[in-house]
This record gives C-alpha cells, sequence and structure tokens, in this order.
C-alpha cells in the first residue's frame, strides 16, 4: 500500500521524460534532414535552368546533313505548294500562287503589268520553312505578280459637327486601291 502512492507519481514522471526525449530526437532529425526544404519562390532562381549546348561539331554536322536534303527536295521539285511572306506596301502579306491582294495605295505599275516582289521574309512548304534574316534572297526565292485592277474604295464620309453652333463639316473620303494577283513563287536549290 505505501508503494502505491510513491510509484504512481514516478510513473507519470517518467512517462513525461521519455516523451520529452522522443519529441526532442525527432525535432533534432528532421532539422538536420537536408532533403526536406519547403519549395518556394526563393527556393530556387527565377529564371529557368539551361540546358546544355549541342557540341559544335555535331550541330555543323546536323545542319549540313538537313541543308543536303531541303536542296535535294527543292531541285527534285518534291516539296508541293509553295507560300511565303512578303513585305509590300507596308505590311506582310502571306501569299501563295494565285492569290488576290488588295492595297490601299497607288502603284506606279499600270493594269497588266507585272512586278516582282523582292522583299520575301519567309518561304515553305510541307516538309520545311526557310526564314530570312531579316530577308531572304534574291537568288534564291522570287514571286511574281500582276497588277489585276487599279480603283477607289467605297466612299467613306467623315462628318463634324458641334451642337447649337451652326457648324458642320462633311467629307467624302475615296481611297486608291490595287488589285494583285500573285503568278507564282519559285524556289532556287542554293542553301548554304
Amino acid at each position: 500500500m505505501t508503494l502505491s502512492w510513491l510509484l504512481a507519481p514516478l510513473s507519470s514522471w517518467l512517462a513525461f521524460l521519455l516523451s520529452a526525449a522522443v519529441r526532442h530526437r525527432s525535432s533534432q532529425s528532421t532539422s538536420l534532414q537536408e532533403g526536406l526544404v519547403a519549395k518556394t519562390s526563393l527556393s530556387s532562381p527565377p529564371w529557368p535552368e539551361v540546358p546544355k549546348l549541342p557540341d559544335p561539331v555535331e550541330e555543323a554536322k546536323y545542319h549540313a546533313e538537313l541543308v543536303q536534303k531541303v536542296n535535294g527536295m527543292i531541285s527534285a521539285g518534291e516539296y508541293g505548294r509553295l507560300f511565303a511572306v512578303v513585305h509590300f506596301a507596308s505590311k506582310q502579306w502571306k501569299v501563295t500562287s494565285e492569290d488576290l491582294i488588295m492595297m490601299d495605295n497607288v502603284l506606279e505599275a499600270e493594269c497588266g503589268d507585272r512586278i516582282r516582289l523582292e522583299k520575301v521574309l519567309l518561304v515553305g512548304a510541307d516538309d520545311f520553312t526557310l526564314i530570312g534574316r531579316p530577308l531572304l534572297g534574291k537568288d534564291l526565292v522570287r514571286v511574281e505578280a500582276t497588277v489585276i485592277e487599279k480603283t477607289e474604295s467605297w466612299p467613306k464620309i467623315h462628318m463634324r459637327f458641334w451642337k447649337r453652333h451652326n457648324y458642320q463639316r462633311k467629307k467624302i473620303i475615296r481611297n486608291p486601291q490595287t488589285v494583285l494577283r500573285i503568278n507564282t513563287i519559285e524556289i532556287y536549290p542554293c542553301l548554304s
């Protein structure tokens, strides 16, 4: 009987010490582990990781094979229907053969004249695309067009009016327009 009142506080005290030791050991083990760092916006740099650059020798070899393959396709004529992006009349136009272009400005050429669009930014087909930096060479691509029609646009009315001032001004605006038909897009196998 006398021992029970002595052992009860002792057992609770031992249980408290044991749980404190376990808590201390678990807190030390988690603080020492290096892999348990929370992922935040500051734990890694904001830019993406740069992949390793390819070997210049292998890249040159791959480039030569690709140029040879594209030159072979062009010389054999196995590329299908071509498209081009040309810079003309202060705009960029994506065109294929037999397309019509309506531009809002005056051309010096007369109706029926054939013109050559020389500022070619890009030429492509089903299997390849050639991109200029900024333009493709004149010896590589030839885009020809014919002037079909030279007209004026529909009349646009520009009206200015101030209420209670007896002020009205009316201006009718007609812009000149030119219609072109793209005749041919030709490409020559002289890539380097």
